[in-house]
């Protein structure tokens, strides 16, 4: 039971990555996202340099990326 709760705060955090990707992307602060090649990551695309981060990590960057701009 405690795996399919992990799964669904799992889900539920690469959605909110990829929302906040979405809107980082539309600004013009990345140039592009999406799922990484490796589990438990999302790859995001700053400075032309794709970056494979934890869904935590990728978390983070974004907001930092959007509050400092």
């Amino acid at each position: 039971m405690r795996q399919h709760g992990m799964t669904v705060t799992r889900a539920a955090l690469r959605d909110e990555v990829h929302k906040l990707a979405e809107t980082a992307f539309h600004r013009h602060l990345i140039s592009g996202h999406g799922d990484s090649e490796y589990p438990d990551k999302y790859q995001i695309v700053y400075q032309g340099k794709p970056k494979h981060l934890l869904l935590r990590d990728a978390y983070n960057f974004l907001n930092r990326l959007m509050s400092n701009r």
